[in-house]
């Protein structure tokens, strides 16, 4: 392991994967988003938390506040913590077993306003910010590169709250229609560009506007992707409480399939094992974008251009969050034998879609399906377990992918009607910091 563990009392300071030297607060990482090496902040030191300890509390404002004050303690929201999980977790993220024999379950983590799993992050980060903001702050410009689902939480969680700007950038053409009329019906403080070109160019816009001198003298700068990691610490929350729920009936640890991407969900699982939560094996399973898989299997880091498929939100070339697990593991043999990776194509999403629906009776997205078929292959060839597909987005925000593989409607959220009702404000940008500058610099006094 490349920290120490600390006792759950001590404060826990922070520093950048790229250099240990300088560390700063929990408050100071987030309003940071990333560090000023460009490097992303991880735990000098890991807190441990006692299962035992979090008793058998199942709410999950309450499991989120006692396991995220190991995080937080003497920050300046720690006394605030229960305040800012109850405004983040005000919906579920119900455990739905599959089979009798508990062997099998789905983390359902799509009930939240914007139908997706990053709403847990993207509610706690709006949450703390609120809170860690006076009235002589700065002006504060959140940026955030999204695939598909980020943006809309972002967007849901930050609308409207004052002294805050958002920046949305999405790759064009390259959402489904459904997350794009999510990523442009706000307007008011929230501005939506669309990038010619990929997510990662998205990806790299952000992070060179953070490095970028004129922009940073303009605004506060912060970010609400799950670099930041007041979006990631707080998905390890549903890991903990759903890891829980399983030892607690079973006597056994969970062991997760995650559908991967930027790795922001997969980080966030394997932290909340590195804690002390009873959690198994972590299995990332990604489409066709494989650079994760083949470092795995080859040893080198090797990334590339995105690919577009059907499986859109992780459509990610050059994951970020690599930097964080790397940083955990950096001997490849841990690595190895802390997750492992599939790789599954389009034809096998839409296939295990039809067989989701047919054997389950479960409409899965398709990020939920590739999850799906990677489960399959590990039962085919391991031990069983306690295993739990981890079902990142409703599947209407994909019905023109989903409803022709199963031959019925999908059912739409009330939440998702609300915002499909709301009008649409996008601007198209090249994939370049000027534009960047410019697109940010409109509209503003």
């Amino acid at each position: 392991m490349s920290t120490a563990s600390a006792p759950a009392s001590a404060g826990i300071r922070y520093h950048s994967t790229r250099d240990s030297s300088s560390t700063v607060s929990f408050s100071q990482a987030l309003l940071q988003g990333l560090a000023p090496d460009g490097g992303l902040y991880v735990p000098t030191s890991w807190p441990r938390v006692d299962p035992q300890g979090l008793g058998a509390e199942t709410d999950l404002p309450a499991l989120g506040a006692r396991f995220l004050a190991a995080f937080v303690a003497d920050d300046p929201v720690a006394g605030q913590l229960p305040e800012i999980t109850r405004d983040a977790f005000n919906f579920p993220a119900p455990l739905v077993p599959l089979d009798a024999g508990g062997r099998l379950a789905v983390l359902e983590l799509f009930h939240g306003p914007t139908a997706a799993f990053k709403d847990f992050g993207a509610r706690f980060l709006a949450a703390s910010f609120a809170r860690l903001r006076t009235s002589g702050s700065r002006p504060l410009t959140i940026l955030v590169a999204t695939s598909g689902d980020t943006g809309g939480a972002v967007a849901a969680a930050f609308h409207g709250r004052p002294g805050i700007e958002v920046g949305v950038l999405f790759p064009k053409g390259l959402v489904s229609p459904t997350q794009e009329r999510q990523l442009t019906c706000w307007g008011g403080n929230v501005k939506s560009f669309a990038v010619r070109g990929t997510f990662d160019d998205c990806q790299r816009l952000v992070k060179q506007a953070f490095l970028d001198p004129e922009l940073r003298e303009q605004t506060q700068l912060s970010s609400a992707n799950s670099i930041n990691l007041g979006r990631l610490l707080p998905q390890a929350v549903y890991y903990a409480a759903s890891s829980l729920q399983i030892w607690r009936q079973y006597g056994e640890p969970a062991s997760y399939v995650i559908p991967s991407g930027n790795l922001g969900n997969a980080a966030a699982c394997i932290w909340a094992r590195e804690v002390g939560l009873p959690i198994g094996e972590v299995v990332l399973a990604h489409n066709v974008n494989r650079t994760v898989t083949d470092f795995l299997h080859t040893g080198e880091w090797r990334p590339r251009p995105s690919i577009a498929t059907l499986a859109s939100a992780m459509d990610v070339g050059n994951p970020s969050n690599m930097e964080r697990v790397r940083a955990l593991f950096p001997k490849l043999s841990d690595l190895r034998t802390a997750v492992s990776a599939e790789t599954v194509d389009d034809a096998t999403i839409r296939e295990r879609i039809r067989q989701g629906f047919e054997r389950y009776g479960q409409i899965w997205c398709p990020h939920t399906a590739t999850a799906a078929e990677a489960y399959e292959r590990i039962v085919a060839s391991r031990r069983p377990g306690r295993w739990v597909v981890v079902s990142t987005a409703h599947p209407a925000k994909f019905s023109e992918i989903v409803e022709p593989l199963i031959g019925r409607p999908v059912p739409v959220p009330e939440t998702l009607a609300k915002l499909f009702a709301r009008p649409t404000q996008v601007s198209e940008i090249e994939p370049d910091l000027a534009a960047l500058r410019l697109a940010l610099r409109a509209g503003r006094a």
